[in-house]
Order: structure tokens, then sequence, then C-alpha cells
């Protein structure tokens, strides 16, 4: 009886239910058995009993990842899972972060690599001339979306990755629809990026970016704020807020000023969404060449194919202003 209730003891101790709760434990690459005993003991009570499993079965080195852990599962379903390296993707997910170190914490915050680590790897020498980019039009190629990926993905993988997914986007119908515009994907991008940082209105993104082609066919420069505002970012840093553009912003040298230089930007100005993006190549055919914020309905904006309609809705838009006590 003795030998039997010892036996069954060790067995409850390697085959019993011993998780308490489901949840999800991330091992990085460098942990050892050690290591990942602050995550263990949240999901197992008595994390004596899981070295002294480890030690039994030879397990010292556990496979870098995110491991899911189920409510009831033993000592030898965890210790097997970890040396297995079974390991569970994430979904992993970004927006329009405006800049590329923005863009970097937010993958961080969802991926083993830290925020340098991606930062290095997108402004690396050789990727970009291997690829034909800047620091400055590396941005273009993260298409915000969601996807799928290992938690332990490294930063050079997830670039690698980002590069595919712009490929792969740029499919034969968009190509087709650049093309009939006369531009390359980078310059759809960089249009686009205006486009998003002039409306947040979806269904308005086509209107603003038939406006913006019928300007670059007649040879009339942008005149787009958001140019300014990015010059103004890239001047005073990104926490500079500007809620007016000022006559004397728009006087600024810069390749960016759409005011003072014809055509589109060297490169883009903020990372578009894929809305802005098929906004361009899917543009809503118009005669407007002028918009104005919409006072009357806040977030739209006026239309205007004339100067001097234009003006009279400028005019309104700058009368609210100052009743607001917006000067910057």
């Amino acid at each position: 009886m003795v030998v039997g209730l010892i036996g069954y003891s060790y067995y409850q101790t390697i085959f019993g239910e011993i998780v308490e709760k489901d949840g999800a434990i991330y091992i990085r690459k460098n942990d050892n058995v050690g290591d990942i005993k602050k995550n263990l003991i949240e999901f197992i009570g008595d994390e004596n009993k899981f070295f002294w499993l480890a030690e039994k079965k030879k397990f010292s080195k556990p496979k870098a990842g995110k491991y899911v852990l189920t409510k009831g599962m033993s000592l030898n379903d965890v210790i097997n899972l970890l040396r297995s390296g079974n390991q569970t993707p994430i979904k992993l997910s970004f927006n329009n972060q405006d800049t590329l170190e923005k863009f970097s914490g937010r993958i961080a915050e969802q991926i083993e690599a830290d925020s340098i680590e991606i930062l290095n790897a997108f402004k690396e020498t050789l990727f970009l001339e291997e690829n034909k980019l800047t620091d400055s039009s590396v941005l273009g190629i993260l298409i915000p979306n969601t996807y799928e990926f290992y938690w332990n993905t490294s930063a050079e993988e997830f670039r690698n990755r980002m590069l595919k997914e712009y490929k792969r986007f740029w499919n034969k119908d968009r190509l087709a629809k650049a093309s009939a515009l006369k531009m390359t994907p980078s310059e759809v991008m960089t249009l686009a990026s205006i486009v998003q940082k002039e409306t947040a209105k979806t269904i308005e993104r086509p209107i603003v970016a038939g406006l913006y082609l019928n300007r670059i066919k007649k040879g009339i420069p942008l005149q787009a704020d958001p140019t300014i505002i990015y010059i103004l970012k890239e001047k005073n840093g990104q926490d500079f807020i500007v809620k007016r553009v000022l006559y004397k912003d728009l006087e600024i040298k810069s390749p960016y000023n759409t005011y003072l230089n014809r055509g589109i930007p060297p490169s883009l100005i903020a990372m578009p969404d894929i809305s802005s993006i098929d906004a361009v190549l899917n543009y809503k055919k118009h005669n407007y060449l002028y918009m104005c914020a919409n006072i009357d309905k806040i977030g739209f904006h006026e239309f205007a194919s004339t100067l001097k309609q234009h003006n009279r809705n400028a005019k309104k838009y700058q009368h609210w202003l100052n009743k607001q006590g917006i000067n910057r």
C-alpha cells in the first residue's frame, strides 16, 4: 500500500491537473528554466514540482515564443509544450503611425524585439539600398493591417515580412491603376499620405484624392496644409501642436512645401492606411480644385471648382477660427 501511495503521488505530480487557469506565457530567446519561474508561478501553485520534473526529463532550455496554457494541463503537458516549440501565433496590428519611431514602438509592444532593434532594422543601409528606399520613404512599405506572427519574430524577420506584404499588396490590379494615373506605387503612397492627413472621413477620401489629381493634371501646386504641418513638426518636434496654419508658414523653404513646389513631395508625410491608398487609385472624378474645412459639419470639407467660391468658404472658416480664438 505504501509503495502504491508513493507511486500514485508521483503519477499525480507528473500527470495530474496542475495548471489553475487559462492564459499565456512568453519566453525570450535567452531564457532558461530558471528564468521562466515568474511566468509559471501564476499558473502552477508549486513551481518546485515543475523544476523537479524538468530535471528528471533533462529539460533546461525552453524554446522562445508565446505558449498558451489551459486549465487542467499537467506538468508533463507543460514541459512537453515548452520543449516542442509549438507556440501560438499572435495577431499583430498597427494603424497609421506618423513616424518610423512611433511605428517601432507600437510593434515592440507586440513582439519580443524592442523598438531600437526594429527601428535599426528598417534603417539598415544595405536594406535601404537594395530596395531603393530612404529613411523617409521606408515608411511607405508598411501597410496598416492585422498580420499573424510568432511572438519571438526578430526585427529583421519582421521587416522582411513587411516588405513581402507590401509587394503582395501591390497586385496587378493596383499596379495597373497606378500606371493609368502615370504614377509609381511610391508616388501613390505619398499622395495617399496627404489624403490621409487631410481628412479622417473615409467616405470623403476619394473626393480629396480626385481634387489633388485635378491640380496635378493642371500643373497647380497641391497647396495641402498637411504638408506644412509636417514641415513644422519636423522642425519643432513631433509633439508640436498645429491647430492653424499661418500665412508665414507657407513661405518655409522645403521640398515638402506644396505651396511653393508643384507636384508630389519627395516622400510620405505619414503612414496611409488602405482606404487612403485605394482612394487615390479609385479617385472620384469631379471638377473640384479647392477645399476648405466645413464649419457646419465638423470633420468634413466644402469643395469648390472656382477660386471665387473657395474664397467665400475660406473666409467663413477663417472667421470661425478667429471666433474660437485659434491663432496657432
